[in-house]
């Protein structure tokens, strides 16, 4: 079947025209959800905000899960798709750095400016509103659609999606993320992890440094092998390129401002592409000369914190690298719901950052893609923005790609 003229010009302009017409109510529910501050645990405020426009909207079964995920849906088919954003952001280190207070949602020459705009908040609004669209304009009875608002996004990329496909009934058989793609289709991602180094010294007192073990001393030579390291990764994917290294973090423990630090440790965000492994990550580090030099601890680092509701689901920090295959239904699906949007060629990637693809496509295998409004390059900067320009043709994307996706994968689940 040819998947571009499933959707005739006529059915085509309404969406249009409908997804302009909610265009300025899903600009307001925007600015809303920039308005209330929503790091990682806690996400109570915008999770209750969502919840409202959802039943505004008409939505099904809306439900907060036990961590604190906000669901919704359309139609009561057996065959399942879940649209997916997260509505937690990254934090703010200096607010005096920004053009405008970060959480107002100023607009001005067409750009919302506010922490989350684009990560993921304008992916947020428009796909609830979008996908209220696809219900009035008419899902196909065979489907079931879930639009799912998910936290702990940036503490722990994707654990809300562990949590749903492992301990809840859903299990969709296409996932789209509402990433900041900047309207590209995106059909993969590296992975990450999380890996601490440990140094141990022994503790003297400042002024006689010499009785003592450094254990800065000890990590720094260790911090100059991870630079080099990262150069010299030769796992090379052809959509997802190689991986990187980068230390995050370096902290020192001592008695005092007057003792030499006992230990030292520093956190690395490993950025794994395909063709490498956790377990080769953390063996590449343990054969640094630096580290066995003396004697470092290498771990992979876990995951145990409470969600805003209070529920703490354990997990390693290991999310895998994932792409899609370019001749997969959904895949297929999007690039062809993409065109009829965008009125040309969508622009196809791989995001340079993580998202809840990392579970969904990575872990479990379902096809996944991502395609959202807002440009990843403005993602946990300061002055974070989105162009109100894209949140139509967004919400026009996710009105249409089911009718497509049914289409593109008749009758089968991609398994």
């Amino acid at each position: 079947m040819d998947i571009d003229n499933v959707i005739p010009p006529e059915q085509a302009a309404h969406t249009f025209r409908l997804a302009e017409e909610s265009a300025p109510e899903c600009i307001e529910f925007l600015r809303d959800l920039v308005t209330l501050p929503s790091p990682s645990r806690g996400e109570r405020l915008v999770c209750e905000r969502v919840m409202r426009e959802m039943e505004k909207l008409g939505y099904r079964d809306v439900h907060l899960d036990e961590m604190g995920n906000v669901l919704g849906r359309f139609g009561s088919g057996p065959r399942v798709l879940a649209f997916d954003a997260h509505v937690d952001t990254v934090g703010i280190s200096n607010p005096t750095d920004w053009k405008y207070d970060p959480f107002r949602g100023v607009v001005s020459g067409g750009i919302l400016f506010g922490r989350g705009a684009s990560d993921q908040k304008g992916g947020v609004a428009s796909v609830i509103h979008g996908v209220a669209l696809a219900a009035r304009i008419g899902l196909p009875d065979d489907f079931s659609i879930w639009v799912t608002a998910t936290v702990n996004g940036e503490d722990c990329v994707s654990l809300a999606w562990q949590y749903l496909v492992n301990e809840t009934d859903l299990r969709p058989e296409a996932v789209v993320v509402t990433m900041p793609s900047h309207l590209g289709v995106c059909y993969g991602q590296r992975g990450r992890m999380e890996i601490e180094v440990v140094t141990r010294g022994v503790s003297t007192h400042g002024s006689q440094p010499d009785r003592g073990t450094n254990a800065i001393y000890l990590m720094n030579p260790i911090v100059e092998s991870l630079a080099e390291l990262h150069g010299k990764l030769s796992t090379d994917h052809p959509n997802l390129g190689r991986g990187s290294i980068a230390v995050t973090e370096f902290r020192s423990q001592s008695p005092s401002l007057t003792a030499i630090p006992d230990e030292c440790r520093v956190h690395i965000d490993r950025r794994l592409t395909i063709g490498e492994t956790p377990e080769g990550a953390i063996a590449e580090i343990n054969d640094l000369a630096a580290v066995k030099a003396c004697g470092a601890e290498v771990r992979l680092l876990d995951y145990n914190k409470p969600s805003w509701r209070g529920f703490a689901y354990p997990t390693d920090k290991v999310f895998p690298a994932w792409e899609t295959p370019v001749d997969s239904a959904a895949v297929k699906a999007a690039v062809s719901t993409a065109r009829r949007v965008l009125g040309r060629e969508p622009r196809m990637h791989r995001s340079k950052f993580s998202s809840s693809g990392c579970a969904t496509a990575g872990l479990f295998g379902i096809p996944t893609i991502g395609f959202g409004p807002a440009d990843e390059i403005h993602s946990h900067t300061v002055n974070d923005q989105i162009a109100l320009a894209q949140l139509q043709p967004a919400m026009a994307f996710y009105a249409m790609f089911t009718e497509i996706y049914q289409a593109a994968a008749p009758g089968a689940t991609e398994e």
